[in-house]
């Protein structure tokens, strides 16, 4: 196989995938085939289950609709199909585990009591009308007058990050907002290099100010684009923006630990709707911006271009709405 910087490798098919996995890539591709073809042929039932990828997939809404019909345990965040299947002897549905005694359904292998708990919570949440999110305990976030929020785009098909967008908000008497891009026009690398160059220098200029993302795929591009262009940065420089005390993964640091809402996933797409936001974008995607820029690529329509940026944009705007909600949820136990 050809991979992302043309370079070829090599994959025996029938060696073993590696010590825990014994069984061979081909040997894996005849058991999926035969199990296509029995479900092809109406021998053999699927069960879906939610999760990440199923917002990408032609097949959502179907999908969907039949878990929400079934009342599927993977509605609950983070539970997923493995998990599910282990409780699927004991608790089979949402509010079977919403309503069940925790005691008496024994040790489940994979999840422990606490984490059975808190499945429970999530389960009532969505069985209860009206129920709201909240914080599980009290949370402070960066005193400052000034806050950055920050937004990547990248390409994996070309190796290349086009994107880095923050919203930039002060919150003084007069306070603004306004959006900064930082855009590759072409996936070379010196145009990506120049976008990461002025991308660090922007922060750089507007320190002292908090930076808020949401998970860890911000720091991880950067760290990628600091060994590809060691003489924009050092790895210290990249650590001293994601490391320091002003900066807050909204989702590692408060939505995963700290927060229980009334919804399937914690996306930030679901979350800051949830709270009232919405994309001008009809169909709003990471893997559509990454479709948008090849068209970009190829055309250099200025439309595309304002297309991509205009997402990005809101994918910043929902992290402040994001914040803002969190700093007035209540605190449950």
């Amino acid at each position: 196989m050809w991979d992302v910087n043309g370079e070829e490798v090599v994959y025996d098919l029938e060696a073993p995938q590696g010590p825990r996995t014994p069984q061979s890539l081909w040997s894996y591709y005849r058991e999926q085939l035969d199990t296509a073809r029995l479900i092809l042929g109406k021998k053999e039932r699927t069960l879906p289950a939610f999760s990440s990828p199923c917002k990408l997939c032609h097949w959502y809404s179907s999908c969907k609709k039949a878990l929400v019909a079934a009342h599927d345990l993977t509605l609950i965040p983070s539970l997923g199909r493995s998990r599910r299947d282990a409780l699927s002897p004991r608790i089979r549905t949402v509010q079977a585990l919403a309503g069940a005694d925790l005691a008496a359904i024994g040790k489940v292998p994979g999840i422990g009591p606490d984490m059975l708990r808190r499945f429970q919570v999530r389960a009532r949440l969505l069985c209860e009308p009206g129920a709201k999110p909240f914080l599980t305990e009290p949370t402070t976030f960066p005193d400052v007058k000034r806050e950055l929020f920050f937004d990547v785009e990248t390409d994996p098909m070309r190796d290349v990050c086009y994107l880095h967008g923050f919203l930039d908000r002060t919150r003084d008497a007069g306070a603004t907002e306004r959006y900064v891009s930082f855009y590759a026009d072409d996936a070379s690398p010196t145009a990506e290099r120049e976008a990461f160059s002025k991308a660090l220098a922007y922060v750089r200029q507007s320190r002292p100010c908090a930076i808020y993302h949401y998970s860890a795929y911000e720091k991880t591009i950067w760290r990628k684009l600091q060994e590809k262009y060691p003489d924009v940065a050092t790895a210290e420089d990249v650590n001293g923006v994601f490391e320091a005390e002003a900066t807050v993964d909204l989702y590692l640091d408060i939505v995963a630990k700290k927060s229980e809402w009334p919804t399937n996933d914690y996306s930030i797409k679901t979350l800051a709707a949830y709270l009232g936001f919405s994309w001008r974008d009809p169909t709003p995607s990471g893997a559509a911006s990454i479709e948008w820029y090849h068209r970009w690529l190829e055309s250099k329509d200025q439309g595309i271009r304002k297309r991509i940026l205009e997402y990005n944009e809101d994918d910043c705007v929902a992290l402040r709405v994001l914040l803002d909600g969190l700093k007035v949820f209540p605190v449950r136990a």
